[in-house]
């Protein structure tokens, strides 16, 4: 889920556009409501009282999410090239799933270069019904190169190397995506979570390996 800045018609801004002297427009709300960025400090980092930045929308993924949550939960996460920020998914036009946010949804990009996770399990709730995926509970582990995860609640027992919080989006380095100008975000060399819990809404990686993957219906989720 590679972040890109957003990128805010000219029309938007002319005099001459009616749209512009209708400021309770459903179009003008969708505007302001990309400007609001969200501070990007992981549940587990105990960082509290980081102020909110403006930016001009951050898409966290290049694809219209569904709108539907998925749970993601592993015993261990260990990564190399890790950064964090603030971004902002969008539902495909007219989604049933939209409810009063017009199919936005803010949340939190995590960026790993390089990832390992160890009893991997997905999934999804279809209602009465949950679609269940697992891998990586033999010897072999989960890996994936160049992966994000755009998350609403993430939880675990964390610990970074060289870690720096506090960064404008847009400079990062250390897992090859950059966010927005204007956006808090952090970074750092190395990252480990035991016990880690999400509340995703879309993830995208270059490569996805998962020894010993089962898919099947379950009555309960991760």
């Amino acid at each position: 889920m590679a972040s890109s800045s957003d990128v805010t018609s000219s029309a938007e801004h002319t005099p001459g556009n009616p749209e512009s002297s209708l400021p309770d427009s459903p179009r003008r709300g969708r505007v302001r409501l990309r400007r609001a960025a969200v501070m990007a400090v992981p549940a587990v980092a105990a960082v509290a009282g980081m102020a909110i930045l403006t930016a001009e929308g951050a898409l966290g993924v290049q694809f219209s999410i569904s709108g539907m949550p998925f749970t993601v939960t592993a015993t261990e996460l260990d990564g190399t090239g890790f950064e964090q920020f603030g971004a902002l998914d969008e539902m495909a036009e007219d989604s049933p799933n939209a409810g009063d946010t017009g199919g936005q949804v803010l949340v939190i990009t995590s960026a790993i270069k390089n990832a390992t996770l160890t009893k991997l399990c997905q999934s999804v709730d279809l209602g009465g019904t949950n679609l269940l995926i697992t891998a990586g509970s033999g010897a072999s582990k989960v890996q994936a190169s160049d992966l994000t995860t755009d998350s609403t609640e993430l939880s675990g027992d964390a610990a970074f190397n060289n870690i720096e919080i506090g960064n404008d989006a847009s400079t990062l380095t250390k897992a090859g995506v950059k966010g927005p100008k204007g956006v808090f975000s952090q970074q750092a060399d190395t990252v480990h979570i035991a016990n880690l819990r999400q509340t995703n809404y879309a993830t995208t990686a270059g490569v996805f390996k998962l020894p010993g993957l089962k898919l099947r219906f379950n009555d309960t989720g991760c």
